[in-house]
């Protein structure tokens, strides 16, 4: 699988594992290591987290069931967030949900990240949510630090618009890395905000949370998700295969380059995805698929 350069220290495979449901997934230690074995023979050897994930615990999970595995470890790459704080038993002190870019928080999450995923360095961290109490020059003193010290290589942000990223970057000495944002042909609001725009112009590769909207699509009841789903079935069926797959061709097929994140914990799943690299979409077919989506035509 091609792996996608970010800067000169990190790459990451076309095709991302997203483990926000690893809790849910009730997997032993062996079944972890099993999927990120069939995930590394598909050539996905980035594997995505978050602090809050799992009420705080998929990074421990995934930490625990790989702390004798080291021949794993030295093969995946870790992209982890930090900077909300939600109301959990874990958190006893959270009394209102809220976000948190301070230097302590940055700082104490990603050491933490370290910790419960057993790693010596974060490949790719991300502030997860836009902070409107965000002071950016103190953001840039815990990346300093954190990069300094060799505990993260590279930084990004996550649901960031064009002018939060702007004035984060404003701060840095270094630039950020990615966005990882919603995008589907469910969600096409990022091509509405100017996010997709901004990202060709800077030559940054956004990363693509919830790449099949979230599997609304399967059960679809509106007029619109169902003209879509429609639409997707006559694509798939023209490329015989199916409309999970044109999904993420569609994505792919997109110049500014988007590395889809998977969050499924079924490795035919993760397959099914990773076959879509060898889809070719005709730009009428993608524009198929966005007209079905806005339920209008272009002008």
């Amino acid at each position: 699988m091609e792996q996608i350069k970010l800067n000169d220290e990190v790459s990451l495979s076309k095709f991302v594992h997203g483990v926000w449901r690893l809790a849910e997934w009730n997997y032993t230690n062996e079944q972890i290591q099993q999927l990120v074995e069939g995930c590394l023979e598909l050539g996905i050897d980035t594997f995505d987290h978050a602090d809050i994930y799992g009420d705080y615990g998929c990074e421990k999970l995934f930490g625990d069931a790989l702390k004798n595995r080291n021949d794993l470890k030295e093969k995946i790459k870790i992209v982890t967030k930090c900077g909300i704080k939600l109301l959990s038993a874990q958190r006893p002190e959270h009394y209102i949900k809220h976000y948190d870019t301070s230097f302590e928080h940055i700082v104490g999450s990603a050491e933490n990240s370290l910790r419960q995923l057993g790693v010596e360095a974060i490949d790719l961290l991300l502030i997860h949510r836009p902070d409107p109490f965000i002071n950016p020059q103190e953001v840039a003193k815990a990346f300093d630090k954190l990069k300094t010290e060799g505990k993260v290589k590279a930084f990004g942000v996550s649901n960031f618009l064009p002018q939060q990223f702007k004035a984060l970057q404003a701060a840095l000495d270094f630039p950020l890395v990615t966005n990882q944002i919603e995008i589907s042909c469910v969600s096409l609001h990022e091509f509405d905000n100017g996010t997709i725009d901004f990202c060709q112009e800077i030559g940054l590769h956004p990363m693509a949370w919830s790449p099949l909207g979230g599997g609304s699509i399967f059960n679809a009841q509106t007029h619109r998700m169902l003209t879509l789903k429609n639409v997707l079935h006559k694509i798939s069926d023209r490329h015989d295969t199916t409309i999970d797959r044109i999904m993420f061709a569609w994505l792919l097929a997109h110049p500014v380059g988007i590395l889809p994140v998977i969050g499924s914990g079924n490795l035919d799943r993760i397959k099914a995805a990773t076959e879509a690299q060898h889809i070719k979409l005709s730009r009428q077919e993608w524009f198929e698929i966005w007209v079905a989506s806005r339920g209008e035509n272009v002008p």
